[in-house]
């Protein structure tokens, strides 16, 4: 009898360029809901010019042997498999949300209502032989996935050259994730939310309010009839109620 497969992905993060191929093969794929995410791709702008930098970190669930969304979910629908993947079983959520409110990584996605929603590393596809769309999808090779078990799949071939680079994210957390990373910056993962699925507007957005002062006042815009022989200059400094 074959042994069962241990699915397991490590992320060469120096190689992302940021196109968040896996993030929208993700949502294709599976057909994420409108307003949530299975993966997503952020970014960290840093440094000052001429010496700035931009560093992505593509952010998935990390299939985790001590998963918090298993133990917070009390009707069961949440189960690991012997292939280390953690399922959802849609049939028995009850859209209660506490498994989202455990994850520290923002991985699950349950709306008022909704089933619960998180990546199974394209089980379906898995099932027929093939890889998870965000792996077939990234064109700089970001993704390195397979049978932790068999020494000659692309995630075990990466993690005999690399895997000594590499590291978990929010290993504090002690969930002992099955994803892991190299290159990555460790700032970064204070970008990932913690007991919320990750926000399509999130994107920067802590730096917004320093943008501020790089863009002029908006001014009202007056829509008038100029008479003829009116000066549009008097016309405009008669509208702002200053003098021309």
């Amino acid at each position: 009898m074959p042994q069962q497969p241990q699915w397991k992905m490590a992320l060469d993060v120096e190689r992302c360029i940021g196109c968040h191929a896996c993030s929208v093969a993700c949502k294709v794929e599976n057909q994420v809901p409108l307003g949530s995410f299975r993966t997503k791709v952020y970014y960290w702008d840093h440094g000052s010019y001429p010496q700035v930098k931009r560093d992505f970190l593509p952010a998935l669930c990390m299939q985790c042997e001590d998963a918090p969304c298993l133990k917070a979910c009390k009707s069961g629908a949440l189960s690991r498999g012997a292939d280390g993947i953690v399922r959802i079983a849609q049939h028995a959520c009850d859209s209660h949300g506490a498994c989202e409110k455990a994850c520290p990584y923002g991985a699950i996605s349950c709306q008022p209502g909704q089933i619960a929603d998180k990546c199974d590393f394209c089980s379906h596809r898995l099932d027929v032989g093939m890889e998870p769309a965000c792996v077939e999808t990234c064109p700089a090779e970001v993704f390195h996935f397979g049978d932790a078990r068999d020494p000659d799949s692309a995630y075990s071939r990466f993690m005999a050259r690399r895997g000594h680079e590499t590291a978990v994210l929010k290993a504090d957390k002690g969930t002992r994730p099955a994803v892991a990373y190299r290159g990555h910056r460790v700032e970064m993962e204070a970008k990932i939310p913690e007991g919320r699925n990750h926000e399509g507007w999130s994107y920067e957005i802590e730096t917004w309010p320093s943008l501020d002062a790089h863009f002029p006042p908006q001014r009202r815009v007056h829509w008038a009839r100029v008479e003829p022989g009116q000066n549009i200059t008097e016309y405009r400094a008669e509208a702002e109620g200053g003098a021309a």
